[in-house]
Order: structure tokens, then sequence, then C-alpha cells
């Protein structure tokens, strides 16, 4: 590591999921702490999901663990 880089603080790493501003140190990924609340709650109301798809083999091995 070059002794120049050592006492600076990190870069921004891109820009903020949320409004894409660039993103702040402090506040890494986002923006601001609002854009964090914003993701946070986002989170709790479960906006975010992961989608499945439930395939012919799971709901055979469910109808063989209810027998």
């Amino acid at each position: 590591m070059n002794a120049a880089n050592e006492n600076k603080p990190f870069a921004s790493a891109g820009k903020c999921p949320i409004c894409g501003k660039p993103a702040q140190a402090e506040s890494r990924p986002f923006c601001s702490k609002r854009c964090a609340d914003v993701d946070l709650n986002r989170w709790l109301s479960g906006s975010y999901a992961i989608p499945a798809v439930e395939s012919e083999e799971d709901d055979r091995d469910e109808d063989d663990r209810e027998a």
C-alpha cells in the first residue's frame, strides 16, 4: 500500500442506489442518511423481495413429508 493513501479516507464507491448521486464515505453506499433510511424502510416494509420459483420436485418433497 502506498504511504500517501494510508491517511486518506476511503473514496466514495460509485453512485447511491436510491437517488444516483455520488456516494459519501460516511453513508456508503448511499449519499446521505436519508437515502440509507429510505433503503432500510424498503427492506422492513417488504418492498424488496427475492423472487422464488418452486419446482415440481419441491412440491413432491412437501407431499412426502406430509404423508
